[in-house]
């Protein structure tokens, strides 16, 4: 399908790599939305911005974790160990989302209102 593989080969071109992961694969039984998220992804993920490809990379394992997309963690970590990504950082990003699933939870749990000074105006 031409619409597919113009799609494929810009990732290929954009990730400077011949992989074309499974989830752009499954995306490809509807090429109107591969075409639409590919777009979405390098819109916000590959162009440049105020935040850097690793913290982009951090931001999307971190929502990947909260929404339990496991696939999501583990092409994520892979893409932020590419980015350069240490052990150590790694290991600060899981605390970092594991303290504040708890915190969230307990929040959530004790229905705690929000400080006035910290609504957002």
């Amino acid at each position: 399908m031409p619409a597919v593989k113009a799609v494929f080969d810009d990732i290929r071109a954009t990730r400077k790599s011949d992989f074309v992961n499974n989830f752009w694969r499954g995306l490809a039984n509807d090429p109107a939305s591969l075409k639409r998220v590919w777009e979405q992804l390098k819109a916000v993920m590959v162009a440049d911005s105020a935040i850097d490809p690793l913290t982009k990379e951090m931001i999307y394992i971190a929502v990947s974790t909260a929404n339990g997309c496991s696939y999501c963690i583990h092409s994520h970590t892979a893409a932020a160990r590419a980015k350069g990504m240490t052990d150590a950082q790694h290991g600060e990003l899981v605390s970092i989302i594991g303290l504040a699933g708890q915190t969230n939870h307990l929040v959530t749990a004790m229905q705690i209102p929000v400080d006035p000074q910290f609504e957002v105006r």
